[in-house]
């Protein structure tokens, strides 16, 4: 299945529904941090998924436009899916739907779990700080320079 893009207003209630369970089950359950995983970034960000054939959310990512630059976060995939290229697949696309959507944007950025810096490194993103704890969680940050 290809992937959907679609704003906030344009999501229907199933579809938040199934993203933010999934975001929930992921990010607050599988690596066990508290914190407001809903936040207001999710009224402004375009929301980026691929679905099952019964429109379970298999992959994740949201697309946060910010001045010069677009913010890709939330990005992640389903248990059930992991391990077949899914991850590759997502990054791949959310960088074309940042090019796409924000042609004026002149870097995408992203918190990066630290174990994932030679995965994002493989798309061209590079560090820009040192490792620090985000939710308990190692991460730095990272940018993609976008030439146009």
């Amino acid at each position: 299945m290809s992937f959907i893009q679609k704003s906030f207003a344009e999501l229907t209630t199933t579809e938040l529904f199934r993203i933010y369970q999934l975001r929930v089950a992921v990010f607050v359950v599988e690596q066990d941090c508290v914190y407001q995983e809903v936040d207001d970034d999710d009224l402004i960000a375009q929301h980026l998924f691929r679905t099952d054939d019964v429109g379970q959310v298999l992959a994740y990512a949201r697309l946060i436009p910010e001045p010069n630059q677009v913010r890709i976060g939330r990005v992640l995939v389903a248990a059930s899916a992991r391990k077949h290229g899914a991850g590759r697949e997502l990054v791949t696309e959310a960088i074309a739907a940042a090019r796409d959507t924000y042609p004026d944007a002149q870097q995408i950025v992203i918190q990066a779990q630290a174990y994932l810096q030679k995965f994002y490194a493989s798309f061209g993103f590079t560090p820009t700080s040192e490792v620090y704890l985000e939710t308990g969680i190692p991460h730095l940050d990272m940018v993609l320079p976008l030439n146009r």
